[in-house]
């Protein structure tokens, strides 16, 4: 007799797509982009802290919460600066855009993640 895995998602927060999926009675954490990075990081270059931490699970999620934060409120800012406005020209709008992206990915990996 074959047997199904049920898979439900149970909780999810902000846009990193980090939430909690139970298969078969078992609690599996999946984590978003910047909870899985952080996690790569602390087992490859301090895995003292990484065995330190009590709730690993917890603290991932933290920080795709902090970074997803961070996102917002970086965005926001960044997009009323003069530098980035809209000009209407396409190409130009674009390369703005991206000059954004990678600030605030640079700012979160520097200040949250790689820590």
């Amino acid at each position: 007799m074959r047997q199904t895995a049920t898979v439900k998602i149970v909780r999810t927060f902000c846009f990193q797509r980090s939430f909690y999926v139970i298969a078969n009675n078992k609690q599996k954490h999946v984590y978003g982009k910047y909870g899985t990075l952080a996690k790569k990081y602390l087992e490859e270059h301090n895995p003292a802290r990484y065995w330190a931490l009590e709730n690993v699970p917890e603290y991932l999620h933290g920080i795709d919460k902090a970074a997803g934060e961070m996102w917002d409120v970086m965005y926001e800012k960044l997009s009323r600066d003069p530098r980035y406005k809209r000009t209407g020209n396409y190409l130009e709008d674009v390369r703005r855009e991206n000059a954004i992206k990678q600030l605030i990915e640079e700012e979160i990996l520097n200040e949250i993640v790689y820590v």
